[in-house]
């Protein structure tokens, strides 16, 4: 890869957090870092009480009770004692311990470390306090117990529990939250106060390395130390200065990285989740502290923002497409739905950001009850959208989605998935994203390539040369945008690019109720292309130039003449670390031409 394209690409990022970053990785090479000069105690319990409470606790949320999970689908039986907290149950190498400084493990190269993280992301403290807050003893001791055995297995700063920012600051969010459930926020156990210490001390030194990475990281650590240091208020005396400094950044975080359309610097579903509940929990927090108000210009972003989850979020199930990178993060688990359930998450922040009831009663106002916020007015239905500062066409008709995401990269893209198409007709995904799967497992780089999405490959390449783990090159720029337009054929929208070797694809998107056609137009200079359909997982037959499956049916057309069908399987991924086979519907093409895919439902 040429140093210009590099240079090119490092001048989007920004030197501001180009800087940020350099400025960070060389004081911890050099041993300078003022992270690397923390001291703390190990914090002993008890850290929760018994509630006191004088009225009846909601429904408490028991999924934790006879197993543990890791990202929302791999369970194992509940242990008598505390788990190992340096076990990784997707890697069979060697995992750090706490025997050395946390600075001084590497990032890669002893599996993926997420699995190994998410016991100590603590959303078993959120579920045990509901509970303990209805009464169960049982949960309040184990509670107790399993936290002072992490405490006393991660000592401050060692080992790799300590190495992230955002993971300790999911710690000191879910730790407050539970005693908020517990009614223990305002007079805490000294325990709980030096746990949370700790972090604090690890997360502000680092903050700026946050800011420079553009994404949730900043949105989480402020949130952390916004609620931590308001928790630690007349228990430390730099509580108030971490609490400044976490609003300061909540509030310039949600102008930077939040567009005025609601699309969030990383182009995920799962991360915009992500950043919603951080700010929706530190405002619910601020509110039940009765702390002064966030600005008007952060309510503006956030209540766009959470308008655009509930568009992408289909409301019979909750769930919404894979699009962008997924790593399995869930916060304030109070209720025990599905992973893939956004409805929470949408239900929580439409009440904090906009006074607004999106989906009336269900199991998703459990976070609204536990927290004391109000439902308030019904509001309507999502419609079509275009969110064209993200780069997301969303078409609806009754029942059915479409969803069309297209390059608006203001901040780095995750994925080469420039004019993907997901579909949906309800709960059902019938034209699906691979999602994620890994960020360091063998082959996990191939889910965020193009061949990965459902659009045209060119010349077997990705739409953008990948130049590391995380950042590609050369990205790519909508060309001919067309914003959802309702007419009386249906609702439609358009885009189009061109990559770095001059192939160019175009693509129009007509839905009605019982019918999607997409038309795609590919020119330029290319050799061979593959369109690709990621069809739900059915028995399919092809039959001439049509695919069928029960009652879907998709038929092709070209202006070349008739196309080449095949159907394969590739990998899908709808949770972190767990991967599927489904049915792809390749077309091979070898010229300019234009393809017209209908599906019929």
């Amino acid at each position: 890869m040429s140093l210009g394209l590099k240079l090119r690409t490092y001048a989007r990022l920004g030197p501001s957090s180009l800087a940020r970053v350099a400025s960070y990785r060389l004081g911890l090479r050099v041993g300078v870092h003022p992270v690397l000069k923390l001291r703390a105690d190990t914090a002993r319990g008890p850290f929760l009480r018994a509630p006191r409470r004088s009225t009846p606790a909601p429904a408490p949320n028991s999924v934790w009770n006879d197993a543990l999970w890791w990202f929302g689908w791999y369970r194992t039986d509940l242990p008598a004692d505390p788990p190992d907290w340096f076990a990784n149950p997707f890697s069979d190498q060697p995992q750090p311990d706490a025997s050395r400084d946390w600075w001084c493990i590497p990032d890669f190269g002893s599996g993926d470390i997420k699995g190994l993280w998410e016991l100590s992301r603590f959303d078993w403290v959120v579920v045990w306090a509901t509970c303990a807050a209805n009464g169960d003893r049982t949960a309040l001791d184990r509670l107790n117990h399993w936290i002072a055995d992490w405490a006393e297995k991660n000592p401050p700063y060692k080992g790799p529990n300590w190495k992230c920012g955002q993971e300790a600051s999911i710690r000191v969010m879910h730790l407050v939250l539970a005693a908020w459930v517990l009614g223990q926020d305002k007079a805490p156990d000294s325990g709980l106060v030096a746990l949370i210490r700790a972090h604090l001390q690890r997360i502000a030194p680092t903050m700026s390395y946050a800011i420079g990475q553009q994404n949730n990281h900043g949105t989480s650590e402020a949130a952390a130390l916004f609620i931590g240091g308001s928790f630690l208020a007349g228990h430390d005396a730099r509580a108030k200065g971490w609490m400044a400094k976490g609003r300061y950044w909540l509030e310039e975080r949600a102008q930077a990285l939040i567009e005025r359309d609601g699309s969030f610097s990383q182009h995920s579903v799962t991360y915009h989740r992500v950043m919603l509940d951080s700010y929706a929990l530190a405002e619910a927090w601020r509110r039940h502290s009765d702390l002064p108000g966030f600005s008007p210009a952060l309510q503006d972003r956030l209540a766009a923002a959470t308008r655009w989850l509930q568009v992408m979020t289909i409301p019979e199930t909750g769930d919404a497409p894979n699009i962008g990178a997924n790593d399995g993060a869930r916060l304030i688990q109070l209720t025990g739905s599905d992973y893939r359930d956004f409805r929470p998450s949408v239900q929580l922040a439409a009440a904090l950001f906009e006074g607004r009831d999106a989906y009336g009663a269900g199991v998703w106002n459990a976070p609204l009850q536990w927290l004391g916020i109000p439902a308030g007015q019904p509001g309507k239905a999502p419609d079509s959208a275009s969110f064209d500062k993200g780069g997301y066409h969303v078409l609806r008709a009754g029942a059915v989605m479409a969803v069309l995401r297209y390059p608006r990269f203001r901040f780095r893209p995750s994925q080469a998935d420039a004019l993907h198409l997901d579909l949906w007709l309800g709960g059902e995904n019938l034209l699906r994203d691979a999602g994620t799967f890994s960020y360091n497992m063998q082959g996990a780089e191939w889910f965020g390539g193009t061949s990965a999405h459902n659009t045209v490959t060119f010349d077997g390449r990705d739409q953008m040369p990948r130049l590391g783990r995380f950042l590609f090159g050369h990205w790519v720029r909508a060309e001919d945008v067309v914003s959802v337009q309702t007419g009386a054929d249906g609702v439609s929208a358009a885009a189009a690019y061109t990559d770095r070797q001059g192939a160019r694809h175009h693509r129009h998107v007509l839905l009605v109720q019982d019918t999607l056609i997409c038309t795609d137009t590919i020119s330029g200079s290319f050799t061979n292309a593959c369109l690709r359909w990621r069809l739900v997982p059915r028995e399919w037959a092809l039959e001439g130039q049509q695919a069928r499956a029960g009652g879907t049916v998709i038929s092709l057309g070209s202006d070349s003449g008739p196309l080449d069908l095949t159907l394969t399987k590739a990998p899908e991924s709808r949770y972190y670390q767990h991967r599927d086979d489904i049915p792809v519907l390749e077309i091979g093409l070898n010229r300019p031409c234009t393809i017209v895919t209908k599906v019929e439902f």
